[in-house]
């Protein structure tokens, strides 16, 4: 059944680089006026939801407003509506018990204090997830209610040390947890915030009978979430699963690019297609015929150049656009070191840089949206041109 994604209406946020922004996004929770932003109707029968030109670009936070708070926590993901995200976007994995919960990965010892837990220090492992070898604590390991006795702590220190202020203060939340805060926080503001959930190593949790397919659509329908014109995404690195959940679910799907190598599911068959390939002509035809999104790293709109500056825009976002396809770039980020060379402010790896302009040259691209882990600073550079 065909899919489209419901545009949130708009939240103006004064927003800077400055960390004072982030006070007055956590003090301006409350619009005063939200005008109303064009949407993109829901596709008639037998016909593919296609990119609206006139649609103002959608901001994704990141794992919330994860440039500010530890990532994947129920208060990084306010942070990111009060600085006018129009998505929030958890990285989901099961717990033993089969719980999806939001952490960027299983394995757990960089975003939770699980190091500081003797009774768990027995369950310190080693696990092969993908090809790659990994040695920590991972949740297939944990019930639930285990989860819930550790705090979540930043995952870069040393990047972003303000971060840390909040380590070992809010807990590990269920995906139940994130769509009841989406539609909290859409009543609370007058928008409709969406989520877009991404499913973290489908293949893997598939060969240890957690699979993810099936408890992500339980959660949605929970939700009354799927159907047509829901305000959600669902994303993934690999292709079979969302092919499954094509046929599982009817909101939009995003095929996620990476910047290099196969897709997992791809590895495990045998097969030779690599992501490089999912953005030809035909492979992008192909993907319409399973998703909405395409979610490139954004190397593959606008590589760099051997020195690390920004190099000449690639024809991938008007060709996607061509084969019914939107576009979510991945992941804007104001630090240095995350930043083009040519951006890059001073040399210190975490201050800020020329993120503004960064964005500018995605959004005069076309793209459809933005993941970011600043969404104030997506905002403006989105709304301020």
């Amino acid at each position: 059944m065909p899919r489209s994604v419901t545009t949130a209406t708009t939240l103006t946020v004064a927003a800077t680089l400055a960390a004072p922004a982030v006070l007055a996004a956590v003090a301006a929770v409350a619009p005063a006026g939200p005008s109303e932003r064009s949407t993109q109707p829901v596709a008639a029968a037998g016909e593919r939801a296609r990119p609206a030109e006139a649609t103002e670009a959608l901001v994704f936070g990141h794992r919330g407003a994860s440039g500010y708070r530890p990532e994947h926590t129920l208060e990084a993901y306010r942070l990111a509506v009060a600085m006018g995200a129009d998505y929030i976007e958890p990285d989901l994995v099961p717990t033993k018990d089969g719980v999806l919960v939001a952490r960027h990965e299983n394995e757990i010892s960089g975003t939770t204090d699980v190091a500081d837990h003797p009774e768990f220090a027995e369950r310190r492992t080693t696990k092969t997830v993908d090809g790659v070898q990994y040695t920590g604590w991972f949740t297939e390991d944990f019930t639930l209610a285990e989860l819930r006795t550790l705090r979540a702590v930043e995952r870069i220190p040393a990047t972003r040390q303000e971060n840390t202020l909040y380590d070992g203060r809010y807990l590990v939340p269920t995906f139940d947890e994130v769509l009841a805060l989406a539609k909290a926080e859409s009543r609370r503001t007058g928008r409709t915030i969406g989520v877009a959930p991404e499913t973290k190593h489908p293949s893997y949790f598939d060969s240890i009978g957690l699979s993810m397919e099936e408890p992500l659509v339980r959660s949605l329908r929970r939700a009354g979430l799927d159907r047509p014109g829901a305000p959600v995404v669902v994303q993934s690195f690999e292709t079979a699963n969302l092919r499954e959940l094509d046929e599982r679910t009817r909101v939009p799907l995003v095929q996620l690019v990476a910047g290099s190598g196969r897709p997992w599911d791809v590895v495990e068959a045998g097969g030779t297609t690599t992501y490089a390939d999912l953005l030809t002509d035909e492979g992008l035809t192909e993907v319409a015929t399973y998703a909405e999104w395409i979610g490139p790293d954004k190397n593959r709109l606008v590589p760099r150049a051997a020195d690390g500056t920004l190099g000449a825009p690639t024809d991938v976002v008007a060709r996607a656009h061509a084969a019914g396809l939107q576009v979510v770039p991945y992941t804007f980020r104001n630090e240095n070191q995350f930043l083009p060379a040519d951006l890059r402010v001073g040399t210190a790896p975490d201050d800020y840089g020329l993120a503004f302009e960064e964005y500018e040259v995605f959004f005069d691209l076309g793209v459809d949206g933005v993941f970011s882990d600043n969404p104030d600073t997506a905002v403006a550079a989105r709304d301020e041109g």
